[in-house]
């Protein structure tokens, strides 16, 4: 018999050779597709489906794909999501146009150009101490059941099907990407030389709320689900955003509670985000549990030695993603993109241990045949035994 998408991954995942490497793509706004692209692809497959948004958050921009594209895009995965509070959804539809976007914890988003928002409401920008923390009016309210009223249902249809690969992804910002949506990166970034403690206080105060949401989301999910995803984006093009001793002082504590939290609940595995040059720290990522990372941001630093990646970390971490956004898909031919993913697949792919996608986002200036002539490759040269 054929092997299911979900067996697909379940075998990748245990570092086994399936019929052919799996695709994560369009469940999460790390592994999503923006909407231009989205647009284009069903205009060029003939699907009409309506333009919806992840998390019913449109001005993240991220496409809400339909089931009939993600079949024609070969997604193995399927994800079940939360949402913010409908109060906060519906204080923010109701909002006169071009005005901030609020969300549950007071940061938002502002409108730079026509339709482009980013982050850019901090509400702890000038906060230095912990009673400046303890006085702040904002911490969301976790226990609202609108955040997760919806999640036990969906993830039970999925599961009732055993099709796909279910992935929870929870839109939480963890606690280094909350912490500088909520004080600024420059100012965070600062805070932690200079202020450590305080720096340490907010980024447990964040952790705390993340597992508040993360239980009840657990709980609503039950068995459920295969893989919950995680992140903290922690590299640019070129190296760490802290050295890599602040991040094991610092954040590595805090992840590490944070992914034994969730493994005293699931036997689900962990999916953990983080963009840019994260090489110097995958065997911490490793030790605290991460099961698979994310997303392999192959034109940054040491991250685009994927041969080192696979030699060094293969065994022990599986690989998602891959497939280069800056250079590759937005500005390749379709057929540079498909002797791209031949090349990843051929480094990454013996052996098992890697399922592919685009290097986070697909964003707006990706050409849709690009994103076809992605998944395509992987369903030429993707499957088991592997060829040259």
């Amino acid at each position: 018999m054929p092997m299911t998408p979900r067996e697909r991954v379940l075998m990748a995942l245990n570092h086994e050779e399936p019929d052919r490497v799996p695709i994560v793509l369009g469940v999460s706004n790390a592994t999503g597709i923006k909407m231009q692209p989205y647009q284009g692809i069903k205009r060029i497959v003939g699907i009409e489906a309506p333009d919806e948004y992840l998390y019913q958050w449109p001005e993240l921009g991220t496409a809400a794909i339909d089931e009939a594209t993600m079949v024609r895009l070969r997604s193995d995965v399927r994800g079940v999501l939360d949402l913010e509070p409908a109060a906060t959804r519906r204080r923010n539809r109701k909002r006169a146009p071009h005005n901030d976007c609020i969300d549950s914890w007071g940061s938002g988003q502002v409108e730079v150009t026509s339709g482009y928002w980013c982050p850019g409401v901090h509400p702890l920008s000038d906060a230095t101490t912990v009673e400046e923390l303890e006085n702040y009016p904002g911490w969301p309210d976790m226990s609202d059941p609108s955040r997760v009223a919806h999640v036990a249902g969906d993830a039970r249809r999925l599961a009732a099907q055993n099709e796909y690969a279910i992935m929870a992804t929870p839109w939480l910002l963890f606690p280094f990407e909350r912490a500088y949506a909520m004080q600024g990166m420059e100012a965070f970034l600062l805070n932690m030389a200079m202020y450590p403690d305080f720096a340490r206080a907010l980024l447990e105060k964040i952790a705390g709320y993340c597992k508040a949401l993360m239980g009840r989301f657990l709980d609503e999910l039950g068995d459920n689900v295969d893989i919950i995803k995680i992140g903290d984006d922690l590299g640019t093009q070129e190296s760490l955003m802290t050295s890599p001793q602040m991040y094991r002082d610092t954040l590595k504590p805090i992840h590490a509670d944070f992914i034994d939290f969730i493994k005293a609940r699931t036997p689900a595995k962990i999916f953990f985000h983080s963009c840019g040059d994260v090489f110097p720290l995958i065997e911490d990522f490793i030790d605290i549990g991460v099961d698979i990372l994310n997303p392999i941001q192959t034109s940054s630093g040491k991250m685009s030695d994927l041969a080192a990646l696979k030699k060094r970390f293969g065994r022990n971490i599986v690989f998602c993603g891959g497939i280069d956004s800056h250079r590759i898909l937005p500005y390749g031919s379709a057929e540079e993109v498909r002797q791209e993913v031949r090349r990843v697949i051929g480094i990454l792919g013996p052996g098992g241990g890697t399922m592919i996608g685009a290097v986070h986002t697909v964003m707006n200036d990706v050409p849709p045949e690009n994103v076809l002539a992605m998944v395509d490759a992987v369903e030429e040269f993707g499957h088991y035994p592997l060829r040259d």
